[in-house]
């Protein structure tokens, strides 16, 4: 089922927390709002669910208006980050909750619930812990059992507040790739409120990028990543390095040593931000054309199958972040302190507060 949503507004007193929401959530997507705290992810995703209701604006589930719906009406399933399971209940129990407290013409018999827990626990892979109570779980067991919960009533859609936020990072990253996997097999549509760039790029089909109540941009995590159309989601999604003294004049982009033509239609001379991802600046042990400075290895990390840089501009002190495969790092051979050169592979770059449509 596809969510949309039109001119959605959202005022707290005088505080205007979602300004003018327009957002279309394709059927058996998994989309994820991200954006920094209090950005108003998790309000919009509240008022998906019917917890909150919008002061102006339509929801559509599918091609019916539920703007208007009580949450019992919308069926969705929830989520939470610290997972909300009845402390005085088995697991068994807390699975059929939402069964068991269904109007009685609708609600299945023992029987049929005992089959739908079953069912739940073998698809989160935890049917042995049936009797046990939360306590006696971890907290990725727990969490797999409030996915479990959620789904038990056949939600159309499953929503989902920050669900691994208060998990540690190895289980935090299992969950991810199992939560996906669950995602895909069930086809239903999911929507994720999340501040993890990292956890939005791996596990979501679209991603809106959220920033004081507005959409600053949505699309796949590839083309907002690639082709980012302005600052905030530049530096919000992902590393980047930054490069302040950087001009166009004569039609010619110029960064420390480093020059491109370009084509703005603009005026012949303007200060631009140029930026450059850590994987998508070239080292090299010697000059060579169009590199835009020196530098000194100022630290080396191997982060596991990645090795992390730090150089030190020898222009401008400026520190630049450099990502390197292994192999890269070996064939470069490269020592503390040891003076280098780097150029970009790829850039992308703004004028302020437009973007200047540009990449190499």
């Amino acid at each position: 089922m596809s969510i949309r949503i039109k001119h959605l507004n959202k005022y707290y007193g005088n505080y205007h927390a979602l300004q003018d929401i327009n957002l279309q959530v394709p059927t058996g997507s998994l989309t994820a709002l991200l954006g920094p705290s209090g950005c108003g992810k998790t309000t919009l995703l509240r008022i998906i669910a019917g917890l909150e209701h919008a002061d102006s604006g339509e929801l559509f589930f599918a091609d019916e208006d539920v703007s208007n719906f009580h949450v019992r009406e919308r069926r969705v399933g929830f989520m939470f980050q610290h997972y909300a399971l009845f402390r005085h209940m088995t697991v068994f129990d807390n699975v059929a909750f939402g069964l068991q407290v269904m109007p009685r013409r609708l609600r299945p018999s023992k029987a049929e619930i005992a089959a739908r827990v079953e069912e739940l626990l073998q698809l989160v892979q935890l049917g042995w812990l049936a009797k046990v109570y939360p306590q006696q779980l971890s907290g990725g067991q727990r969490q797999r059992i409030a996915l479990a919960r959620a789904l038990a009533t056949k939600p159309k859609l499953l929503l989902l507040d920050e669900p691994f936020g208060a998990l540690d990072a190895k289980v935090r990253k299992e969950l991810r790739q199992w939560l996906v996997e669950i995602h895909h097999q069930l086809g239903i549509t999911s929507v994720l409120v999340t501040h993890d760039q990292e956890e939005a790029l791996e596990m979501a089909d679209q991603i809106v990028v959220m920033n004081q109540g507005k959409i600053e941009q949505s699309g796949t995590p590839v083309s907002l990543y690639d082709n980012p159309e302005n600052v905030f989601v530049t530096e919000f999604l992902g590393e980047v390095n930054i490069f302040e003294d950087a001009c166009i004049e004569q039609g010619q982009l110029c960064v420390g040593s480093y020059y491109e033509p370009v084509t703005t239609g603009e005026r012949a001379c303007q200060n631009v931000a140029v930026y450059i991802r850590p994987q998508e600046v070239q080292v090299l042990t010697h000059s060579d054309n169009n590199v835009i400075a020196s530098a000194a290895v100022e630290e080396i990390h191997v982060v596991g199958a990645q090795v992390r840089l730090w150089l030190r501009r020898k222009d401008n002190k400026q520190r630049i972040q450099v990502w390197l495969s292994p192999a890269e790092f070996r064939a470069l051979a490269l020592q503390p302190l040891q003076i280098v050169w780097f150029k970009p592979q790829r850039l992308t770059m703004f004028r302020l507060p437009e973007m200047v449509d540009y990449v190499i």
